[in-house]
């Protein structure tokens, strides 16, 4: 500690009070940021996790998760969460249902041990596909609706369908959760599905961030949807980069087979760039690619925000004709870069970690909609 001289010796003390002071406050510069603040993390994104306390400045809670011999799910939360303002971490990715029952748990050890609030972090929401009753398994048909496909069974059946993520939001609920922090549903109107607060984030931001930092001839791209229903996504990245867009609409003779795919616009000497929320066995984008380089297209790039890459995606991207294909890490992206080249990833760590600071301080996230927190 520097030697505080002064003739006055109450002066005195309060020079040495002050440099006290000023040093306890560095050391204690995290905790006074954000005090009253835990953040655990569930297996599914450990990684995205300890981005999101990095940029808070914070420690990851301590927490064990295990499973019984019979696979029964055990957590156990290592550190008092009393009166404490507390975040989960969890994708829906991997093993989903094991890990949506993990989090379930966890929200639950929360609430029980009195934390004061409870928030999920759901980067990718599980189930999100089943969100009405006029489809049975999201955006792609399961094998067994093949089969009755092929024996002309009646397509009625389709009314018994359930909405699973309707489903899921009461089980987020009952189990305890206050708040759901997630990004780019599926469709939005899951929100109202639940009967508290939802923070739909979106990677919008972040996308426009990295065209105009990555496609050097971005100015004479068209921004394409891969079909009608994400027509609403591409026309608002369209207007804030001032380029024209374009759609694909898909003819159906049976379900699980595309007759043809229209094109609704002129791609002919543009970088297209397919713009969708996910990815799940990529067929659909790797026919939309094919029909743009038919159509004229000098490029082909696809931008997802959840790339769940499952059968036989990678090798359908390995085999395509795109420049890139660019997903968020909101579902762990490492295994998937490391067997095909064509896949990057934007790191959209710093969105969910300013939107639990804001949170957590009562401030609005919806700066949040339209700008990246760099």
């Amino acid at each position: 500690m520097p030697v505080v001289r002064s003739a006055n010796p109450i002066r005195a003390r309060s020079l040495i009070r002050d440099n006290l002071e000023k040093q306890a406050g560095c050391l204690n510069l995290i905790h006074s940021r954000m005090p009253n603040i835990k953040v655990f993390s569930g297996t599914s994104h450990p990684d995205l996790a300890q981005r999101i306390v990095d940029r808070l400045g914070i420690d990851l809670g301590k927490v064990v998760t295990k499973k019984f011999s019979n696979l029964e799910t055990c957590v156990e939360i290592g550190e008092s969460v009393r009166g404490e303002d507390v975040y989960i971490v969890q994708s829906g990715s991997g093993e989903i249902n094991d890990n949506l029952m993990e989090l379930l748990i966890m929200i639950n050890a929360c609430k029980i041990a009195s934390a004061s609030r409870v928030t999920a972090v759901i980067p990718c929401f599980p189930y999100a596909r089943q969100d009405k009753k006029d489809k049975l398994a999201g955006s792609e048909e399961s094998a067994e609706s093949k089969k009755l496909a092929k024996k002309n069974y009646d397509w009625k059946f389709r009314s018994r369908a359930p909405i699973s993520a309707k489903l899921v939001a009461n089980m987020l609920s009952v189990a305890g959760a206050d708040h759901i922090i997630t990004m780019d549903l599926h469709a939005s109107q899951i929100q109202g599905f639940f009967d508290i607060p939802v923070d739909n984030l979106y990677a919008e931001p972040a996308v426009l961030k990295w065209i105009k930092e990555n496609i050097p001839e971005w100015k004479n791209s068209i921004i394409v949807s891969p079909d009608a229903g994400g027509a609403k996504r591409v026309t608002s990245i369209a207007d804030r980069l001032n380029v024209e867009f374009a759609l694909i609409h898909k003819e159906r003779k049976k379900a699980n087979e595309v007759a043809s795919m229209v094109l609704v616009g002129d791609v002919k000497d543009k970088i297209a760039i397919l713009v969708d929320d996910m990815a799940d066995t990529c067929g659909t984008i790797v026919h939309a690619a094919d029909r743009l380089v038919e159509a004229g297209a000098t490029k082909v790039y696809a931008i997802l925000t959840h790339g769940i890459f499952s059968g036989p995606a990678i090798s359908r991207i390995n085999n395509a004709c795109f420049e890139a294909v660019v997903v968020t890490n909101t579902i762990p992206q490492d295994g998937h870069m490391r067997d095909c080249p064509k896949i990057q990833c934007i790191d959209v760590s710093m969105m969910f970690a300013e939107a639990v600071r804001r949170t957590h301080n009562g401030e609005s996230v919806s700066y949040l909609f339209s700008n990246v927190p760099y």
